[in-house]
């Protein structure tokens, strides 16, 4: 199913009315997340951000990206990859499947491989802030505590108020000011 719908041809075509993390109205969504501290509307402008991250003008590419998403779910990993892997070489400017595929990696215990994920998303995308979580994450799960804690700051200077990053982020500070005592 997956070589059919990448070998199709229908991948090549475009469309105008859905967008990525080129979509203008990120920043007005990002704006929102400097400045609220409500959690109803962090998590709804949290949900809009990631819907239009998760849009591309392709629809077969939105597909495939909810059918990736769906095998990771089901820990059918391999299959997860391959669709992730194949949408990336099509596409090598959606950030969103670096991150997907950061994700996979992470899961899977493949550190370096989720970094560099992490990387391309930010290169494409400097504020996505599911891709600097990952990245704390991955530093914490290699007690990289310094790394990590500039990963959570950098989140937090784009999504101040994000419960996870405070959370984290105090973990870390705790932790490394008990390794100083």
């Amino acid at each position: 199913m997956v070589a059919g719908l990448l070998g199709a041809g229908s991948l090549l075509g475009t469309g105008t009315l859905l967008a990525d993390q080129t979509d203008a109205r990120l920043d007005g969504l990002f704006e929102v997340l400097l400045q609220t501290k409500n959690g109803n509307t962090i998590r709804a402008t949290e949900n809009e951000i990631w819907k239009l991250w998760l849009q591309h003008p392709n629809t077969d590419v939105v597909q495939l990206m909810t059918l990736g998403t769906e095998r990771m779910n089901f820990q059918r990993y391999d299959d997860a990859l391959l669709i992730l892997s194949q949408v990336i070489d099509r596409f090598p400017e959606f950030a969103e499947a670096w991150n997907k595929r950061a994700t996979l990696y992470y899961i899977v215990g493949n550190y370096d491989a989720s970094l560099a994920d992490i990387e391309r998303t930010l290169l494409l995308e400097p504020r996505h802030f599911g891709a600097l979580s990952g990245m704390g994450l991955v530093y914490l799960q290699r007690r990289e505590l310094t790394k990590a804690r500039q990963a959570f700051e950098d989140l937090i200077r784009i999504h101040p108020n994000s419960p996870n990053a405070q959370e984290n982020l105090k973990l870390i500070v705790e932790s490394q000011r008990l390794q100083i005592i």
